[in-house]
């Protein structure tokens, strides 16, 4: 069966391994010989593995002249990983602080809400208050057309909509007026023409 590759994460960790046993500075043109032959990395995915260590501050770089050159200590991946630790171990410290003090807030939000057959009870008593609430409000919307102010805002409203409707009427009737005076076109015509019935006149 066919071997199967190495992974992005394995290729990373056998290249450090290369620094940490060699204790060397690399160039790049070293370490395309090392890795394949020693580590079973390609060369052609040497410069990124290598690449992506010196981001992480894993693999340590310099330019002397025209060259890179690239080397990684056990004492400084010892010291990356004891200072990642103790953030991670400051983030775990924070994390639990807040967790706690939810929690006294969800404590301190219980108290009175006990579910005790009192307070059942009252919860009852208020849904029904609303449910009859509800009902009573309807009620009065029934027999808000009765109300004398209700009364008194729709005869107010009607009078001003029987005044404008009268005024569109005097203009429909000067219309029709000099619509005959200057064409000399029938009554019969014209509302027949704008579709104004027979009855139409004034609101009394």
């Amino acid at each position: 069966s066919k071997k199967k590759g190495l992974s992005f994460e394995e290729k990373r960790v056998r290249m450090m391994e290369i620094f940490f046993e060699t204790k060397d500075v690399f160039q790049l043109k070293d370490i395309e010989k090392i890795a394949p032959k020693e580590k079973g990395i390609t060369s052609m995915s040497v410069k990124e593995i290598l690449q992506s260590l010196v981001d992480d501050g894993m693999v340590d770089t310099d330019r002397i002249g025209t060259s890179n050159y690239f080397w990684a200590f056990p004492s400084k991946a010892l010291h990356a990983r004891k200072h990642k630790l103790e953030e991670l171990e400051s983030q775990f410290a924070e994390s639990s602080q807040k967790k706690e003090a939810l929690q006294k807030s969800i404590e301190k939000a219980k108290i009175g809400r006990e579910d005790t057959a009192e307070r059942a009870a009252l919860m009852e008593e208020l849904a029904a208050l609303r449910q009859k609430k509800v009902q009573l409000k309807a009620e009065i919307d029934k027999y808000r057309e009765c109300d004398p102010d209700v009364i008194e805002e729709m005869r107010q409203t009607n009078k001003v909509a029987k005044e404008a409707a009268n005024r569109w009427t005097d203009n429909i009737f000067s219309i029709k007026s000099w619509a005959k005076r200057k064409f000399g076109f029938e009554e019969s015509r014209i509302d027949k023409s704008f579709g104004i019935p027979e009855d139409f006149d004034y609101i009394d």
